[in-house]
């Protein structure tokens, strides 16, 4: 069985923190961190999809492997499919983990929680959970809740949908969305052609598109979610805990 294709989506045009891809984190830029911990999950090839060649020269010069996508796609699933096709245009590689660019911290071994979840047959899409510890995190929009339900022997779950608001009501766990994705590449394909949806534009979150259209998706849980770089705020932070 061939391995997973992992896929890295990068771009410079940040709005909230341009050039995020090379900011500086303990004495290299941020791609390469989120490019090793990739390489250490050691689950397939990996490969950075970038949007300008800057990128591309610091991948490369690091000796990793990067492709260069049009700077005008539309979002970072839309960068992830380009280079699959530029890449395998054979289809090779049935499966696709697209892993966000901006987790600096990332555990490799949070990788190889999403390659479990698209052994199960039953989902299109997998994707990752960590639950939910404060009230300031389960009420700050920046953090996407996903509204599911793991029984006391079950690893994976179905994600009913996604929200920026607290979901579901009532007394239980609540759970924080992890923004990796594992891919069936006939789903990738099919997502990429759909027009973006009511509910995605409704919440600014692309993943309820492929609910819509019918889609599974199906989640694992993890202990901790990786802390993301989205201001300079927060690169901040990933500087001092990498003890640059």
């Amino acid at each position: 069985m061939m391995p997973p294709l992992v896929v890295i989506p990068a771009r410079l045009a940040s709005t909230r923190l341009p050039g995020k891809p090379l900011a500086d984190i303990a004495g290299r830029p941020m791609i390469l961190h989120v490019l090793d911990a990739a390489l250490k999950a050691d689950i397939g090839p990996v490969v950075v999809a970038a949007a300008e060649p800057e990128i591309c020269d610091v991948v490369t010069n690091a000796g990793g492997t990067a492709v260069l996508t049009d700077a005008n796609l539309p979002s970072g699933s839309d960068r992830v499919w380009q280079a699959v096709q530029t890449l395998d245009p054979h289809g090779q590689y049935n499966t696709i983990i697209n892993l966000q660019g901006d987790l600096p911290t990332l555990e490799p071994g949070t990788l190889r929680a999403v390659l479990a979840v698209m052994d199960n047959p039953a989902f299109d899409i997998g994707t990752l959970v960590a639950p939910i510890t404060s009230e300031e995190e389960a009420t700050a929009s920046s953090v996407v809740k996903v509204a599911c339900h793991f029984g006391q022997t079950t690893e994976q779950a179905a994600a009913l949908y996604f929200s920026r608001l607290p979901i579901p009501w009532g007394q239980g766990p609540l759970w924080h969305h992890v923004g990796i994705y594992g891919w069936r590449r006939t789903a990738l394909a099919r997502f990429v052609q759909l027009p973006p949806s009511g509910l995605e534009k409704r919440e600014s979150l692309e993943q309820l598109r492929a609910l819509e259209d019918g889609m599974r998706i199906g989640c694992a849980r993890i202990a901790i979610a990786p802390f993301g770089v989205d201001t300079p705020q927060d690169l901040e932070r990933a500087r001092r805990l990498l003890g640059a």
